[in-house]
C-alpha cells in the first residue's frame, strides 16, 4: 500500500494460529469500499503457526502487515506496538481471539462523525456477553470495583473492540495492562469517552490466555496505580499570547 490510510486496526495476537485467516477475512469484508484502511497483526512471540498464518496471508490481503515482537512481551505492549507502527491517525482494535466483531467497526466509526471533536475514545460495550458464567461474573465485579474506584463511566473496559486517536493514545502513560484502563486514562488526559453497545462472539478456535485469578492480582495492583495517576494528574489550559 503507498496510500495513507484513514484507519489502522491494531490486532494483537499470541497462539491463535486457527483465529488468523478468519479474523483477516471479516476485517477486509467490513472495510473493503468503506474507508481506506491498513491492518497491523502484532504477534507477541507465539509458539505456535501464528506467525507463518499471517506471513502466507500478506500475499493475498495488500492492507496486511506483520509485527513480531522477538520476545513475549504481553498484549498492551503489542497494541502499543501496533499503534505505533500504524499509519492511520485513528486506530481500531480487536482481540485475535475472533470474539469481537469487525462489522461493529463501522458502527464504531459512524459515532465518531457524530461526535464533537473532543471525544477521543470510542470503546466498545459487549452487552450480551458470550463468555462462561464465571467469567461474566468476575468481570461484573472487576467492573464494578473499577468504576466505583476510578469514576470512569465506562461500564465495560475489558472488551477488546475500541476506536481511538492515534496521537491521543500516545500521549498516554505506559505500563503493561494499561489496555484494560484506556477510558480513564483519556479522561485524565483530558478528553472525553463514549461506550458503543457491541456484538460479541463465543471463541470458535483455542484457548483464553488468561484466568479469573491472575486478571484479579493484576487488576489490584493496577487499580492502585491508574487511581493515583489520575490523583496525581493535573491539566491546565494554555493561550498563545
Amino acid at each position: 500500500m503507498t496510500q495513507t490510510p484513514q484507519l489502522s486496526v491494531v490486532v494483537p495476537v499470541f497462539n491463535e494460529q486457527d483465529n488468523v485467516a478468519p479474523l483477516v477475512q471479516e476485517i477486509t469484508a467490513a472495510l473493503r469500499g468503506v474507508t481506506d484502511f491498513e491492518i497491523v497483526y502484532v504477534d507477541d512471540h507465539s509458539r505456535d503457526g501464528t506467525l507463518a498464518a499471517l506471513e502466507a496471508l500478506k500475499a493475498g490481503v495488500p492492507e496486511l502487515r506483520v509485527l513480531h515482537h522477538v520476545t513475549q512481551s504481553g498484549q498492551s505492549t503489542a497494541v502499543r506496538s501496533g499503534v505505533r507502527a500504524a499509519r492511520g491517525a485513528w486506530i481500531a482494535t480487536l482481540d485475535g481471539d475472533g470474539q469481537n466483531d469487525p462489522a461493529d467497526i463501522p458502527k464504531l466509526l459512524a459515532k465518531r462523525a457524530e461526535s464533537a471533536p473532543q471525544f477521543k475514545l470510542f470503546a466498545g460495550w459487549r452487552v450480551n456477553r458470550q463468555d462462561s458464567g464465571s467469567k461474566r461474573w468476575a468481570s461484573k465485579w472487576a467492573n464494578a470495583i473499577r468504576s466505583r474506584m476510578l469514576r470512569d463511566d465506562t461500564p465495560d473496559t475489558g472488551c477488546g473492540i475500541k476506536l481511538f486517536e492515534r496521537a491521543a493514545f500516545l500521549e498516554l502513560p505506559y505500563f503493561d495492562h494499561m489496555h484494560r484502563y484506556l477510558p480513564a486514562l483519556m479522561q485524565r488526559a483530558g478528553y472525553q469517552t463514549v461506550s458503543v453497545p457491541v456484538n460479541h462472539r463465543a471463541r470458535g478456535a483455542g484457548v483464553s490466555k488468561y484466568n479469573n485469578l491472575n486478571r484479579a492480582l493484576v487488576g489490584i495492583s493496577d487499580l492502585r496505580g491508574v487511581a493515583w495517576l489520575i490523583r496525581r494528574g493535573k491539566l491546565t489550559q494554555i493561550v498563545e499570547r
